[in-house]
Parts: structure tokens; C-alpha cells; sequence
């Protein structure tokens, strides 16, 4: 029996400006586009991680009640979710190459820990960690 996590879910504002976002600046791919009503199952995947999925979701009702939606997009928004980490050879070369794309940087580079990080938000205010991988 083979078992795994596939798909973790991000709420974001905006799904089309999420897209633009991670396909257009992180080259991420589009996986799944689906509709069911205004329901959209949307998920990114990285081209060097095909077996995982970044979902894009939003929140809404009726799947959550009113002030739920309204107090997820204010945490979202003030960056207060947990950050996702983005594993990449070379952190100062990533970072030029995003910067040149419009990703807007919280953090510059720094060598901490035995490694280089920087630190990024999409539009939606989730942060990210990009780290780069140990020798």
C-alpha cells in the first residue's frame, strides 16, 4: 500500500491573480482547473515535483460561514499563516531571477543556519522561505 500527501491547500484572494503569481513568477504549472458552480478546484505544481499539488483555494461560502471567510482573509492577508518553504540551489540566483519577475521580497539573502534564505509573500499576503538546499 503506497500512501502520501498530494495536495495542500492555500487560501489566496484571488485565484486568477494566484495563478499569475506562481505560474507567471515561480514557474509553477497549472495542474487542475476544475469547476463545479462557483466551486474552483485550482492547483499549481512545481515541473520538478510532479507528485505534489499546490492547491489555490479561496474562502468562501457556503463551504465556510461569513465571519470565517472574513477573518481567513484578514489573517492571509497580514501574512499570518504558517510559511511555505521553496527549496532552490542557489538563493542569491533565485532571488535575482525572481526579483527581475516582480516577486517583491520581505528578506534579502542572509547565510544563517549553515545555508542562504530569503523571504517572499505572493499577493495574497502567505509568506514564503526560499532555502537553499545543503550540499
Amino acid at each position: 500500500m503506497s500512501q502520501g500527501v498530494g495536495v495542500v491547500g492555500l487560501y489566496v484572494r484571488d485565484q486568477d491573480e494566484a495563478v499569475e503569481f506562481y505560474v507567471g513568477k515561480l514557474g509553477f504549472r497549472v495542474h487542475t482547473d476544475a469547476r463545479n458552480g462557483n466551486y474552483r478546484w485550482l492547483t499549481v505544481q512545481h515541473p520538478e515535483q510532479p507528485s505534489f499539488q499546490l492547491g489555490l483555494f479561496t474562502a468562501e461560502q457556503p463551504m465556510l460561514d461569513a465571519a470565517t471567510v472574513q477573518t481567513l482573509r484578514e489573517i492571509v492577508a497580514k501574512g499570518a499563516m504558517p510559511p511555505l518553504v521553496l527549496v532552490v540551489d542557489d538563493c542569491r540566483a533565485a532571488f535575482e531571477r525572481m526579483r527581475a519577475r516582480g516577486v517583491e521580497f520581505t528578506q534579502d539573502p542572509m547565510e544563517r543556519y549553515g545555508s542562504v534564505d530569503a523571504g517572499f509573500r505572493d499577493p495574497s499576503g502567505n509568506g514564503w522561505k526560499m532555502i537553499e538546499a545543503r550540499r
